[in-house]
């Protein structure tokens, strides 16, 4: 390659990922690609060591920080029990960030999707904001009917809706 043309090269390289069309090594254009939690905030957002809270997509578990909701304290410890100190990967979607500046991601953890088995094990609820989900949420619908027909967690243990 000549020096003109690799010149060329990196100058759109350099102009791709100033718009976030590149992702760099460990980034997508949304945030990291994989992160330590270093704080479980509750049952559905995480705070990676990086600093950046991860707000889980597609799913609501019910309060634990401004109040105590049925089933709070059980989605947050499992969350607990599941992320804290542990390296998750991230996926993301079409928005990447929620209004109070949150990443919001697809969550895996030693190859699982955690937002999914939460909503199958009864500690989440489906909370689908399209863009977001639309490709999983009929997908994601079946597994919350399925944990309803069990009363699997939340759906066992909480008197009204609990998200």
């Amino acid at each position: 390659m000549t020096p003109s043309a690799y010149l060329a090269r990196m100058l759109a390289v350099a102009v791709l990922a100033s718009v976030g069309l590149v992702a760099c090594e460990g980034h997508d254009t949304c945030g990291p690609s994989r992160g330590v939690v270093a704080k479980v905030i509750d049952g559905d957002t995480v705070e990676l060591d990086s600093g950046e809270r991860v707000r889980y997509l597609m799913i609501d578990t019910p309060e634990t920080t401004s109040e105590i909701e049925c089933w709070g304290p059980e989605a947050k410890q499992y969350n607990i029990d599941r992320v804290l100190g542990k390296t998750i990967e991230l996926r993301y979607d079409q928005q990447c960030t929620d209004r109070y500046g949150r990443l919001l991601a697809f969550v895996e953890v030693d190859g699982e999707n955690l937002n999914r088995t939460m909503i199958a094990e009864g500690y989440a609820c489906v909370l689908h904001i399209s863009p977001n989900g639309d490709d999983v949420v009929s997908d994601y619908n079946a597994v919350e009917n399925s944990a309803r027909a069990v009363s699997a967690g939340l759906w066992g243990a909480c008197d009204e809706n609990p998200c």
